[in-house]
């Protein structure tokens, strides 16, 4: 249990980390965040995310339906100045529809929509959660990027660092990992990964079709979160490479969209 938080501290600090360095200096310049802002996250975790907006006295509520992440994020936040804004709810995003209509400000959600499955719905559903003005971040890795399946979590070493794995066809997939002793839990989270994962053009069709307009988007070769991680400094995809439909999910280890219903 001990080791177990310690790897939740070092996450919850990779997340405030890259939230304040490059989240929030990406959303300010189309949508500047004060404190009056009331924010939600879908899939908050432990919440670290969500720890630089209540620094600024914004008014926050995080999401998730695992209940040990949920009380670690209270833990963590039990003796923060602004702990009376903040509130973590156990439960699945699509109970909160009565309770949160026209809400947030603000709907923040990285490394979140590539684990939801029918997206399609899922956008529809959250947009009248926002207020008028209201928009939401999105930040995830295209499905074909070196590492889009999540095999980093595999447990054995030699595979978590094998990039495209995941781009093998299913049987194979699922053989390797077998092979290897990835326990059937674990195999069976990341075949999940395989059906959730979702692609830039995917995504913006999504975003069209649902009647979003994106605000603001950028593509990065080097994930922003891989600087706290591994002491990479971020980087963006060139402007010509970004234009590359479909080849550019094999480059881009991270895309950042800000969207507003239209």
């Amino acid at each position: 249990m001990f080791e177990r938080h310690l790897k939740r501290d070092r996450y919850f600090a990779e997340q405030e980390y890259t939230t304040q360095k490059y989240v929030i200096p990406f959303i300010n310049p189309i949508k500047q965040i004060t404190q009056e802002f009331t924010i939600l996250e879908i899939g908050c975790g432990e919440g670290g995310n969500m720890k630089p907006f209540l620094d600024m006295g914004c008014n926050v509520t995080g999401v998730d339906y695992s209940a040990s992440k949920i009380d670690l994020a209270n833990e963590f936040f039990k003796d923060h100045p602004n702990a009376s804004r903040i509130t973590f709810i156990l439960d699945d995003i699509y109970n909160m529809a009565d309770r949160f209509n026209q809400c947030f400000d603000l709907i923040y959600m990285r490394d979140v929509i590539e684990h939801i499955h029918d997206q399609d719905r899922f956008m529809l559903f959250v947009k009248p959660m926002l207020k008028p003005g209201g928009m939401i971040f999105l930040g995830f890795p295209p499905w074909q990027n070196p590492f889009g399946g999540h095999q980093q979590i595999c447990e054995n070493k030699f595979v978590s660092m094998l990039p495209f794995i995941h781009l093998l066809p299913l049987p194979l997939y699922r053989g390797l990992l077998k092979m290897v002793g990835e326990p059937e839990r674990r195999i069976n989270n990341l075949l999940e990964i395989r059906e959730t994962g979702i692609t830039i053009e995917r995504f913006e069709k999504i975003v069209a079709t649902k009647g979003y307009s994106i605000s603001r988007k950028a593509m990065f070769l080097i994930n922003p979160n891989y600087e706290v991680k591994f002491g990479l400094r971020p980087t963006m995809v060139g402007n010509v490479f970004t234009s590359w439909r479909w080849f550019r999910n094999f480059y881009t280890t991270s895309a950042y969209y800000l969207i507003k219903p239209q």
